[in-house]
């Protein structure tokens, strides 16, 4: 970050109070900081707290006269390396995701050239609204990076997603955002969520995944320079912004993704694939009838991860999970073999351990190196553990 330059817009919301420890880290990592303040923004910091902060003077008007006569919102706009929106208010991503453009904050942004990144902080209410997450998915569309929001006590009251990221985790973002990587160059290829295979036009058979690991591992990897191309089920969770998304139901339309994205350097398949799809499925919804539950006739689906490691375009690096629920070691290093994978991420999603659908993961890696068991993690820290572990693999 020596040298770099972050125009940071402060929007208006009492996670403000975070940003001036915020300006203080990015300095510190030698970078310089152009704070820009929205009048509601005012209401939680001050000018002169941001100003002295960062040692440069605070912009808060589209309409300062000397400055404008050099046009100066486009100047600011073009002369940063990175742009960063914390707190990124509800109100203020939705004036991001229609382009509008009747204050500093949203000009500069309309006009600048450089990568976004913003920090959504608000009400938990107000985050899981359908509007936000319309807006959300917009900007994710044009590129936009986020980080964040976490998961805890509001200042009114309530619990849930919504706070902002801490300025630590703000930093950690805004290096990623700025630097090309150890896997700059490289194309990984990730599987997650789950798969759905039809009954019939309401009903289905999937696996318990919400596509939380996968999306981190795919967020880690994107953060490390990777190209990333991202083949997801329906997930619960919003795929990552900054990768290829290639949406699928089916497990095999999912083996025909994988193939149509190779070749790559790596394939990281978190997915978990449904094993069998329904044979004699309906096109039509089975209705109850008197001769009782209807006879379903099951077909294994393909094999993508055994596929993937014999493949004539094989990745250099192939990347598998195990889900299990009982004697997990030996049952993974029995799949490593059997599939030909080079490793097996293995972890216990027996209903105790909170890890299917939950925030938290516990990998065990099996490797020909041998095995290592990391700690309880969140599975953000886990996809940056192994995204780390994949570029050294490829170095």
């Amino acid at each position: 970050m020596q040298g770099r330059r972050i125009l940071l817009i402060v929007g208006g919301g009492i996670a403000a109070f975070k940003i001036p420890a915020l300006v203080r880290l990015i300095r510190a990592e030698g970078a310089a900081v152009t704070p820009v303040l929205t009048a509601a923004g005012s209401q939680f910091v001050t000018p002169m707290t941001l100003s002295v902060l960062a040692g440069e003077p605070v912009h808060d008007t589209l309409w300062d006269q000397g400055a404008e006569a050099e046009i100066g919102h486009i100047q600011l706009s073009r002369r940063a390396d990175l742009v960063v929106v914390a707190p990124a208010t509800a109100d203020l991503m939705a004036r991001m995701a229609q382009g509008a453009a009747n204050d500093l904050a949203s000009t500069l942004l309309l006009a600048t050239d450089k990568r976004v990144l913003i920090a959504p902080a608000m009400n938990v209410r107000m985050w899981d609204h359908p509007a936000t997450r319309r807006n959300l998915a917009a900007l994710r569309d044009d590129g936009i990076l986020t980080v964040g929001p976490d998961e805890g006590d509001m200042a009114c009251g309530e619990y849930g997603p919504g706070r902002m990221a801490e300025p630590e985790a703000i930093l950690a973002a805004i290096r990623a955002a700025l630097s090309d990587g150890p896997l700059a160059g490289r194309h990984v290829v990730v599987t997650s969520g789950p798969t759905h295979e039809p009954i019939d036009p309401v009903r289905y058979i999937a696996n318990r995944s919400s596509g939380a690991q996968g999306t981190a591992i795919a967020a880690a990897l994107r953060d490390l320079g990777a190209r990333v191309s991202f083949v997801t089920g329906p997930a619960a969770v919003p795929p990552p912004q900054g990768v290829a998304v290639i949406r699928v139901e089916t497990a095999q339309q999912m083996r025909d993704a994988v193939e149509a994205a190779l070749p790559a350097d790596a394939a990281v398949m978190t997915a978990a694939v449904a094993d069998w799809r329904v044979e004699n499925g309906s096109a039509e919804k089975i209705k109850k009838g008197p001769d009782g539950p209807p006879s379903l006739r099951m077909a294994e689906n393909p094999d993508i991860l055994a596929w993937i490691s014999r493949a004539p375009a094989r990745p250099r690096l192939v990347v598998g999970f195990a889900a299990e629920t009982t004697d997990v070691l030996a049952h993974a290093t029995a799949k490593r073999l059997r599939k030909g994978c080079d490793w097996i991420v293995a972890n216990d999603v027996s209903p105790g351990t909170g890890i299917m659908g939950g925030t938290e993961n516990a990998v065990t890696i099996i490797s020909d190196a041998g095995v290592e068991s990391w700690p309880r993690l969140t599975k953000t820290e886990v996809a940056a553990r192994l995204a780390a572990r994949i570029a050294e693999a490829l170095r």
